[in-house]
């Protein structure tokens, strides 16, 4: 009959609510026996062994090893059959795209970069992409029609109106109104588009130091300043894809910018970016600033601040004054969304640890009236492209297990 795979209450959708959560439990816990997984879900016996092996003929649980330990014979042990889906991430900056495939149970398998120097692409975006994610397909000894969905992280965010890209005009060759086209047409899987800060911002929910809150901010520093919105446990985009571009809010000690769209720059970019770091060093004195690109100069600034142990240590001062301009920008947020939690993530925030932690903390607390729980973020090896996996991995998931149809 028509329709019945969704109808509630019927026994396939019963028996997919079971797959599911036996599925779950075995991304969660690793492999488990039948008798673990009859009562981690509740199930008979009988009940949890038709499930293992209905999940076995479909292609989504191996049996593996057995139980050691115990006198006897080892009980069987399953696991999700990692090559029952694949998905894969990308992480778009200026200077380079970096792409990741994962298997179903989160695992990287393949990754590769893709150098993109200069401010003038020296290759169409199209190509760019595909040549990134084709070195990662093969990395991992798959091919590109093998990944399930592709999820794509770039500064700013891709208009719904328009489908341009907004917020990043530092990203060369990203603003054409067909790119979205073009990319559709070359990929032969679905294909989501997400801020990179967003993407942070789903790695810590995920893997990191948010699990298990609802409402929190990501505050990030690296190419650019900007922000996460997490609010009842999902993402708040804004109208446009806006939400988040907290580089362009007008804050005191710094000058007022207009026409941010031209200039790509705002107030609190300006007062606390990273690209503010190694001129502020020099002004406090600080005698051996390093050179090269600005967010590892940043970055190597603030962890060697981050070290200093007397107040009239110039690095000291340093970490100090950067601290105050960070929570003069965060008391607006804090002050509007009264978040549970204060996640600081991107290299120019994590190089200073728990030290500009509590710098930040203490000025934050005499600037807004709530207290929201500041922490350090936890996913390290670029978050970003950790939550365009992860982000990929939850609907190619929610596909792939669903066994009622």
């Amino acid at each position: 009959m028509a329709g019945t795979a969704g109808t509630p209450g019927t026994p396939r959708v019963l028996r997919a609510m079971n797959d599911r959560a036996a599925l779950d439990l075995l991304l969660e816990h690793g492999p488990l026996s039948r008798t673990r997984i009859g009562k981690l879900t509740g199930l008979s016996k009988p009940t949890a062994s038709q499930l293992l092996a209905r999940l076995e003929a479909a292609g989504l649980v191996l049996a593996g090893g057995t139980t050691e330990g115990r006198p006897g014979p080892g009980a069987q042990l399953y696991e999700v059959n990692p090559a029952a889906a694949y998905a894969a991430g990308i992480d778009v900056t200026p200077g380079r795209v970096l792409a990741a495939v994962a298997d179903v149970t989160g695992r990287t398998v393949g990754r590769f970069e893709l150098p993109t120097p200069g401010r003038r692409a020296a290759t169409p975006v199209v190509q760019q992409v595909t040549d990134a994610l084709d070195g990662a397909v093969k990395a991992a000894g798959l091919a590109r029609a093998d990944v399930h969905r592709l999820v794509i992280g770039t500064p700013g965010a891709f208009d719904p109106g328009t489908g341009r890209l907004r917020y990043a005009s530092h990203l060369p060759g990203w603003h054409s109104p067909t790119l979205l086209d073009e990319l559709a047409a070359a990929l032969p899987m679905p294909v989501e588009y997400e801020n990179d800060v967003n993407l942070a911002a789903v790695a810590e929910q995920r893997l990191g130091a948010a699990r298990g809150h609802e409402d929190f901010v990501l505050l990030w520093n690296q190419e650019g300043l900007g922000a996460a919105l997490i609010l009842g446990g999902r993402l708040h985009r804004g109208w446009t894809g806006g939400a988040g571009e907290v580089g362009f809010l007008p804050v005191p000690g710094a000058p007022l910018v207009r026409k941010v769209s031209r200039t790509g720059s705002g107030g609190f970019q300006e007062l606390a970016g990273s690209q503010a770091l190694p001129g502020l060093a020099r002004e406090l004195g600080v005698a051996e600033v390093p050179s090269g690109p600005y967010t590892e100069v940043a970055a190597a600034l603030v962890a060697r601040a981050a070290q200093a142990g007397t107040d009239d240590d110039p690095h000291r001062r340093l970490l100090q004054t950067y601290a105050t301009r960070l929570a003069t920008g965060l008391a607006s947020l804090v002050s509007v969304l009264d978040p549970e939690l204060v996640v600081l993530s991107g290299t120019s925030l994590t190089a200073g640890g728990e030290a500009l932690r509590d710098l930040v903390r203490d000025e934050l607390e005499e600037l807004a009236a709530s207290r929201p729980r500041l922490a350090v973020g936890d996913v390290t090896g670029h978050p970003v492209l950790r939550g365009a996996l992860e982000s990929a991995l939850a609907t190619t998931r929610d596909e792939v297990f669903d066994t009622s149809r």
